[in-house]
């Protein structure tokens, strides 16, 4: 089996993103909102950062709920060489079907994510020259997306930002972790440990319900596996994970995506919809959870980073299902774990 290296392979399998201001979101959510777009990744999402960080020539194994996969498969091509990818019944045929594009072989199996990994690994054991590929739990993925912090910082430095001149928050979405590891590595080495507003960017992640693994951990306090994943959400549908979260709910999420379409003119995957409904629903979510005791003034001059983190597992169709499948739900639970 092979070995993982630290050195990212050439080509750059990753791309520096644009981090822009949106006027859109601001106006709704009352503070200076940026959009770091990871989206334009050549996969589609921020996976392409860690898994490119991480992978070698050799044939590579990854299982999916589908971003990850994706990546995995982009960044083989990249490098001309074999890559099987293990998903579940519940991705998307067009996932798939991306996943055979870029020269993959693809594989159903099982309901949920564990049962495809299960047998990614299994059949890696019969590869000589295997890799296992992982979605989101190895420090060198934690690495690659910490990279988007980098570019964050570098910003920064340039004294081109809104209000306090920094980057005062970053929200993003949680699923296995890999992400909000990536975030955390990249804020203590840019910004140190020191914490709260002013010091360094708190940093917010978002699940929804029925994928909430991270807040369940808060809550009890020790890593919590959740029984099932009941979230259409599926990309952040890792029963377990690696600051503060908040739980959204689906009708949330995708109340977000629509309206976003409309702000934005991008159509992003429900599981990112989690992060920017904390933008439409600031005065409820984004604010108690950054800062409660802070006035307007002080409030409007707050810089907050939305991490778009991109996903393939939407179209404009599966999208008008779900807003009809949602349409008339309440739209207001909305619970912050600190």
């Amino acid at each position: 089996m092979g070995s993982y290296i630290s050195d990212p392979p050439h080509p750059q399998l990753y791309l520096e993103t644009p981090c822009i201001p949106s006027p859109e979101l601001s106006r709704i959510a009352g503070c200076n909102i940026y959009l770091k777009l990871e989206n334009l990744q050549p996969s589609g999402s921020f996976k392409s950062r860690g898994i490119g960080h991480l992978m070698i020539a050799a044939h590579f194994y990854c299982s999916s709920g589908g971003n990850a996969g994706l990546a995995c498969a982009e960044a083989a091509r990249t490098l001309r060489q074999p890559c099987d990818v293990f998903v579940t019944s519940l991705t998307p045929s067009h996932v798939v079907s991306k996943l055979t594009t870029l020269g993959a072989t693809a594989h159903r199996v099982g309901n949920s994510w564990p049962e495809a990994d299960a047998a990614c690994r299994e059949a890696m054991k019969a590869s000589p020259c295997g890799v296992y590929v992982p979605p989101f739990d190895h420090p060198l993925l934690w690495e690659g997306h910490a990279t988007l912090v980098d570019e964050l910082a570098t910003l920064e430095k340039k004294g081109l930002l809104l209000g306090s001149g920094s980057f005062d928050a970053i929200v993003c979405n949680v699923g296995g972790g890999g992400l909000l590891n990536g975030v955390m590595e990249g804020i203590e080495r840019n910004y140190g440990i020191s914490r709260g507003l002013g010091r360094r960017p708190v940093v917010l992640a978002l699940e929804t319900e029925g994928t909430d693994s991270l807040a369940a951990s808060i809550k009890a306090r020790e890593h919590v596996t959740i029984p099932a994943i009941t979230s259409i959400a599926t990309s952040l549908g890792a029963p377990r994970v690696s600051e503060m979260t908040a739980v959204v709910s689906d009708a949330e999420a995708v109340s977000a995506c629509v309206k976003f379409l409309d702000d934005a003119r991008m159509l992003v995957e429900i599981a990112c919809g989690a992060t920017i409904s904390s933008a439409y629903k600031a005065k409820s979510l984004l604010r108690p959870a950054l800062a409660p005791n802070l006035d307007n003034e002080s409030w409007a001059k707050l810089n907050v980073v939305l991490v778009v983190c991109g996903g393939s597992n939407i179209s404009t169709d599966m999208l008008a299902v779900y807003r009809a499948q949602f349409q008339g739900s309440h739209m207001e639970d909305l619970s912050v774990v600190c």
